[in-house]
């Protein structure tokens, strides 16, 4: 589903990524591990269309996104791709139930069927009683399942996620990974999550390490 073909990266004088092979199939839970400084992040950003590598190619479904206009690929992450991010970055004065209708409504989804989106997923995340809290009345493991929610919302193929259980406590921790295997089981999308958690590294279908911007082992966790 995603290939990544030899991609290098700089950022001035200092190289991130130093020629990345990667491939990635539909429906996989992959882990992305390895110290501060490997690449992990840059690489997440540029499969989600955040940003260009300097070379190489990143193919979705046989189609280059290195090779996007800037429309085109804004388009392309709206649709296709979904973002978690460590602080669920949730707008404060919205309520959870907008939080979540926010990205459907930038593609162009009508406000009806974005609602009822919005509803049905925040059902699935055991939060419809929150649904018009603003994140400062909601728990940060709250929070953070809104935030997966609005990454849910336009229905991506791939939920790319960046430390997205690094603020939560054990407990929300644990509540989040399950839940990232129980929406790949119902809904077939592939998660690409970086971690500095071995614990989800280990529950992965994958474990990607990554060390000075290679990757140096994207073999299967021998428990799968």
């Amino acid at each position: 589903m995603i290939k990544i073909d030899n991609i290098t990266k700089s950022f001035g004088a200092l190289k991130v990524l130093n020629g990345v092979n990667l491939e990635i199939s539909r429906g996989e839970v992959v882990s992305i591990v390895g110290p501060s400084g490997a690449g992990k992040t840059t690489l997440l950003q540029l499969i989600g269309a955040l940003d260009t590598p300097d070379s190489g190619s990143i193919l979705f479904n046989g189609e280059d996104i290195c090779r996007m206009n800037r429309s085109r690929l804004a388009a392309f992450r709206g649709t296709h791709i979904g973002f978690v991010f460590q602080f669920h970055q949730l707008l404060p004065e919205f309520t959870a139930l907008e939080n979540v209708m926010i990205p459907a409504l930038i593609a162009g989804t009508s406000r009806a069927e974005a609602e009822k989106r919005a509803v049905e997923l925040l059902e699935l995340m055991g939060l419809s009683s929150r649904a018009e809290h603003k994140p400062s009345q909601m728990s940060g493991g709250e929070n953070q399942r809104v935030a997966v929610a609005r990454a849910l919302v336009n229905r991506p193929d791939v939920v790319l996620a960046d430390e997205p259980s690094g603020s939560l406590d054990t407990h929300n921790k644990e509540e989040l990974h399950k839940l990232f295997f129980d929406l790949r089981d119902r809904f077939g999308q592939t998660f690409v999550i970086v971690t500095h958690d071995e614990k989800l590294a280990t529950l992965t279908d994958r474990t990607i390490r990554m060390v000075d911007g290679v990757v140096i082992d994207a073999s299967s966790d021998a428990s799968h």
